[in-house]
């Protein structure tokens, strides 16, 4: 009988985005019946025409067909809005996402921006260019973490690690999401979906983690950030599509919103001219909410247990959903 194939591509211009040699060997040591092959972006389509299993970072729709054999398709990714996630179900073909290890690098990126804003040091990067002294600036724009309230808006496992980080600096934190857990963990008072405007009315923080879905689009528009508590910041590390940019800039030159840091955009990157660009309050970051020097390791693994789940008939984990989501928050 021969051996089920397994398809590798990723590639990436950063070490810890891609398979190394070690991990390679790791896996053929740990499932000697599996024939594993890498592929370049070049070559990647003719070997898809023998491989069961493909484990890289993007698929093109237009790929299935030339995949007889294909029965899973695997990301590392937590999203799959980039994914043909209703094709392959369409075909046959099972794809999943990964999840448990993206939650520690975006918490840690999540706290340095929020400290940024809280104790006023992107105020004193900008001000050191022309300023002298600018204490008195300070004295005006800093608040305090402990106490304050952070809301998580589509608050699941990523948001269960930066609501541990917020509580161990003594805020309060919000979860929302479209269903809140039965039993209540991680000292997070939960919020129905539905009750979102209450919820972002009493945060002093906002952090989006929504994903990209057809309920999800511009979820954050003008209503909801003037339901926002006055003065408060706000963080996008989920997807561009599910924030206003033009409601976003409207609440930032008010001055409703103190701040926001942008962590994904539309268009990716933002033109030289773009005013979210140009606003003196806003923070960009490069989609680097992921970056750690672990994630390859860790991805490797989480597709190692979902390989031996593969081979011997047991369910996949994180298998995609392909229904249109029935309200506002994925909750994942």
């Amino acid at each position: 009988m021969s051996r089920p194939v397994v398809l590798i591509s990723l590639e990436s211009p950063h070490a810890f985005w891609r398979l190394s040699t070690e991990h390679e060997r790791s896996l053929r040591t740990a499932f000697p019946d599996v024939e594993f092959r890498t592929a370049t972006a070049e070559d990647l389509q003719g070997q898809l025409r023998y491989s069961e299993v493909f484990f890289g970072w993007r698929f093109d729709p237009t790929w299935l067909s030339g995949a007889p054999h294909l029965r899973w398709i695997a990301s590392p990714a937590a999203g799959t809005d980039h994914l043909p996630v209703a094709e392959a179900h369409a075909a046959g073909v099972a794809l999943t996402r990964s999840y448990g290890f993206h939650g520690r690098p975006m918490a840690e990126h999540a706290m340095g921006l929020v400290l940024g804003f809280s104790r006023g040091l992107f105020l004193s990067q900008r001000f050191q260019r022309n300023r002298s002294w600018w204490k008195d600036d300070l004295a005006e724009e800093f608040f305090d973490l402990a106490g304050a309230t952070m809301t998580i808006v589509g608050c699941g496992s990523i948001g269960g690690h930066l609501a541990r980080t917020a509580r161990a600096l003594a805020m309060d934190v919000i979860g929302v999401r479209r269903t809140p857990p039965s039993v209540p963990g991680d000292g997070i008072t939960w919020f129905h979906a539905s009750a979102v405007a209450q919820a972002v009315a009493v945060a002093d923080v906002v952090v989006n983690l929504l994903p990209a879905t057809r309920s999800t689009h511009r979820f954050f528009d003008q209503g909801l950030f003037s339901a926002c508590k006055r003065g408060a910041v706000f963080l996008n590390l989920g997807r561009a599509s599910t924030v206003d940019q033009q409601a976003l800039l409207t609440a930032l030159d008010s001055r409703h919103l103190r701040g926001a840091a942008l962590d994904v955009t539309d268009p990716r990157p933002l033109s030289a001219r773009d005013p979210l660009r140009l606003h003196p309050r806003v923070v960009l970051t490069p989609k680097s909410a992921t970056f750690c020097h672990t994630y390859m390791d860790e991805a490797v693994a989480f597709f190692a247990d979902n390989l031996h789940r593969y081979l011997t008939d047991r369910p996949l984990n994180g298998l995609a959903d392909v229904s249109p989501a029935l309200s506002p928050l994925a909750g994942g």
